[in-house]
């Protein structure tokens, strides 16, 4: 799908083409610049760089793990905690008018990160899905992920 307007995808069009290790692990480890909007030491929540929306976040746990039946309660409760939070921030932020909340769990399932489980967590709006993407191919994101970063951060 083409962007009509993305600023902050020349970062990833100048990086290398291949990070070594997990995105989500990597995150935890070192948030800066990552995009993420908090880690309560269990799991942690960040925004997604490709999103389908505009303010799509993730929920993972700190520990890599990529099934949810090896999750620990307190993994469970952690990221449970987290979806709830990120919701009151998007709507206190973006007055979304409703939300997709999913986990794709393997191949089959759509999962493009397999092997650390993430929780989406994707706000939506009466008509966000129009005739761009169904004609053009096209999804247009209407504020640059920093912008959007710091009033997500700033409503935490």
């Amino acid at each position: 799908m083409d962007f009509l307007y993305a600023p902050w995808r020349i970062r990833y069009i100048e990086s290398p083409k291949k990070e070594e290790g997990c995105i989500f692990c990597k995150a935890a480890s070192e948030p800066d610049g990552r995009y993420v909007l908090h880690n309560d030491g269990v799991s942690f929540v960040i925004m997604n760089i490709f999103p389908y929306n505009p303010g799509h976040l993730m929920v993972a746990p700190i520990r890599h793990v990529g099934s949810f039946s090896e999750l620990t309660n307190e993994e469970i409760l952690s990221i449970g905690n987290m979806v709830k939070k990120s919701m009151d921030v998007l709507k206190k932020t973006m007055n979304p008018e409703g939300f997709n909340i999913g986990v794709n769990i393997g191949l089959a399932a759509g999962a493009g990160i397999r092997d650390h489980i993430h929780v989406h967590i994707v706000p939506r709006w009466c008509g966000d899905t129009n005739f761009m993407p169904v004609t053009g191919d096209t999804k247009v994101l209407s504020e640059a992920l920093d912008e959007l970063y710091k009033k997500l951060k700033n409503n935490w």
